[in-house]
């Protein structure tokens, strides 16, 4: 997953500037899964970066008052990202930000809010939250409190669509030698209670001689100056430096009258083992549950927590013992939140690929018009097989059916009606990978609104017609292949790759399939057996038309005719050809399951490791199969698992020698089926379908 992480221009993502923003981003990258493919955008002059992956936008008119600041930045971001094809954009504390950006970049979108929403630019009113809820895919929130503020006039039941993810420290193992000290940290102005301070710790300084008392922080305008010999200022520090010297702090005090978002000072003092007091304003509450709360935010009360915690260790250790242990945001925990949140948003990751099991629309021609004769013969129901097996969801589609049927007086075809029903089905089903074969119904505008409805869809087709310069039928079959070749994601043909590069025939991200077996469907072993027939081939008029076709002449016919003019004494068994009609579905299994031996003769001249789909009939059923040695199965399988013929002599000589040597023909045919169940089942050729067309190293045998 690609993120790209946006701060304010004025949020400083370095070492020895950042605030709250960039501390939170900070701590949450290191811990992410995502830390190698996520990058942080911001503005800075300096390059102590608080992390690898910070990218510098840079900005012309800072300070310019003629022209917009976040405009300028908001372009160059546009302009530096657009192409990189993000999976998430998360903006921080910037709701115009994620307005100018919706405009440009389609992406997840993750608006995160560090301050009160009413007052930034872009969420101050009603509308303008409800509008930013209806467009962005999260919204995260630093604390229950922004939250609430959030939702002022807004209906809460929308909060499905929000989270909190608290800033959170990391823990450490040792606690420090404390000296008396007491430390505020923050802006040294009203704001933040520092008058409040000045007063009490004056009184406190002057009674306790033995205390020291510090400030960590500045300020540019006008504000409150602490004058005593015990008192000291030590500037804007280092954030690594303010938790060094919080470790060696007894007390640390937090009285902001500013309506603290959360207020991370106090989470820190209490993790770091100071007593903490805080007032009781904004998110400060929710930032320890080992803390004193003012009751009162004046300098009387605070001086009088104070003074408490000087004059009783025992309480003062307690406080510190309990908030050193129960530290309650926890960067590694939160880190993983946040992790969980993006994976959400990317339904292939979050719903399928995180569990390792795919929802797959498998659209093939299921054969409703023929009554399903073509069943076992067919790869798209083995498919569906494998891939259910295989522990996936499968919806499967019959173009042809579903054109069929929704036929009217009007259109012969309901081309359009099939679309609508195909980008309908996906909307809804939501799939990983849409898996077709032998259809021309799927208009190429459909193949890219799969795509826009999810980058993440892989789309894979297969064809299982050879593809071979000896048969006119392949330049169709070419066509075919290629109308989809260059808009799908993976191409699987039955013809070994290197014949097509022979042909210069160029797919890109072509793989091979071999016919497989299905344990349901390839279901009987007739080495086991011993039938009345020698010799089964089944020839097909073409799968539709299911008959004899008249005057039909092919290479097979001729070479069928040669051959038994050549064969004594073989009782075989031949369909489709002198007159004997094709057979399909249950009548074909009655066929081969009464002859010993099986022919696998393919349509035009032998090619490399090409079969029709015969070849699982006849092997996985457990005949001794005859294979041309042109298609190089013996790649696949040896001697002693299937009988491969030079010629149609070499053929004739061997059907003769394993009918007379019927042991040998059971051991071959059995080795023959147990070695296809091996190498080609539907559940290792569908694994294998899925890791190529997740882009996984596979091999197929």
């Amino acid at each position: 997953m690609k993120i790209a992480t946006i701060l304010p221009y004025k949020e400083n993502y370095t070492i020895s500037k950042a605030q709250a923003a960039a501390i939170w981003v900070c701590d949450f990258f290191k811990y992410s899964k995502y830390q190698d493919t996520n990058y942080i955008f911001g503005n800075t002059n300096t390059k102590d970066y608080l992390s690898k992956n910070y990218i510098n936008i840079n900005i012309s008119n800072l300070k310019s008052k003629l022209s917009s600041t976040t405009k300028e930045y908001c372009k160059n971001i546009i302009a530096r990202i657009k192409n990189e094809n993000f999976d998430i954009i998360e903006i921080h504390n910037r709701p115009l930000i994620f307005n100018y950006l919706k405009k440009e970049i389609s992406s997840k979108y993750i608006l995160y809010f560090h301050n009160d929403p009413l007052s930034m630019n872009g969420s101050k009113t009603s509308n303008e939250r409800l509008n930013l809820l209806i467009s962005l895919d999260k919204i995260v929130f630093v604390s229950k409190w922004v939250q609430e503020r959030f939702f002022i006039d807004l209906d809460k039941k929308l909060s499905d669509k929000t989270e909190i993810v608290y800033p959170s420290i990391h823990k450490i193992n040792k606690l420090n030698k404390k000296d008396k000290k007491i430390t505020f940290v923050g802006k040294l102005n009203i704001s933040k209670g520092y008058d409040i301070y000045k007063d009490a710790i004056t009184k406190i300084l002057d009674e306790y001689k033995e205390w020291r008392a510090y400030s960590i922080g500045d300020e540019d305008r006008k504000r409150p100056v602490i004058n005593h010999q015990n008192h000291k200022e030590l500037g804007f520090l280092k954030h690594k430096e303010v938790l060094k010297f919080l470790n060696k702090s007894e007390i640390a005090v937090v009285p902001s009258r500013w309506e603290e978002p959360f207020g991370r000072t106090a989470l820190e003092s209490s993790s770091r083992a100071c007593a903490t007091i805080i007032s009781n304003r904004g998110g400060l509450p929710e930032t320890t549950d080992h803390c004193i709360i003012l009751k009162k935010l004046n300098s009387k009360e605070l001086y009088k927590e104070i003074k408490k915690l000087i004059l009783n260790p025992k309480l003062r250790k307690q406080i510190q013992s309990n908030g050193f242990k129960n530290i309650k945001h926890l960067v590694q925990n939160n880190s993983e939140f946040i992790d969980r949140i993006r994976d959400s948003l990317i339904q292939n990751f979050s719903l399928n690929y995180i569990r390792n099991k795919l929802r797959i629309i498998n659209i093939y021609n299921t054969g409703q018009k023929n009554f399903h004769r073509l069943y076992n013969i067919s790869l798209g129901k083995k498919f569906t097989n494998g891939f259910i097996r295989n522990g996936h969801d499968v919806l499967e589609i019959s173009d042809r059916d579903f054109i069929r049927q929704n036929r009217n007086i009007f259109q012969a075809k309901n081309i359009d009606k099939f679309q609508d029903y195909l980008i309908n089905t996906s909307k809804n089903y939501n799939p990983d990978l849409i898996f077709f074969g032998h259809t021309q119904n799927i208009s190429p505008e459909t193949i890219k609104e799969f795509k826009s409805l999810n980058e993440k869809l892989i789309i894979s087709q297969w064809n299982e017609d050879p593809v071979m310069k000896s048969l006119n039928y392949s330049k169709k079959n070419i066509e075919n292949i290629n109308k989809y070749s260059e808009i799908v994601d993976h191409n699987f043909v039955t013809t070994h790759p290197s014949v097509l590069k022979k042909q210069k025939i160029n797919i890109k991200n072509l793989h091979f399939l071999f016919i497989p077996v299905d344990k349901n469907i390839e279901c009987f072993d007739v080495s086991k057996k011993n039938p009345i027939k020698d010799l089964f081939y089944a020839m097909s008029h073409g799968v539709n038309r299911a008959t004899l076709k008249k005057g039909k002449n092919d290479s097979r016919i001729h070479f069928l005719n040669n051959l038994i003019k050549k064969l004594e004494n073989i009782d075989y068994d031949f369909y489709g050809f002198q007159n004997k009609e094709p057979i399909w579905g249950n009548d074909f299994y009655k066929a081969l399951v009464n002859s010993k031996m099986g022919l696998n003769l393919s349509r035009g001249l032998p090619t490399k490791h090409y079969s029709s789909n015969r070849i699982a009939s006849l092997m996985g059923n457990g005949l001794l199969t005859f294979v041309d040695k042109k298609t190089e199965l013996d790649d696949m399988f040896t001697k002693n698992e299937i009988v491969i013929y030079e010629n149609i002599n070499d053929l004739t000589n061997k059907i003769n020698f394993y009918k007379k040597n019927d042991n040998l023909r059971r051991k071959i045919a059995s080795a023959g089926r147990k070695k296809y169940f091996k190498l080609f089942n539907e559940l290792k050729t569908t694994k294998y379908i899925i890791d190529k067309s997740l882009g996984k190293a596979a091999n197929l045998y």
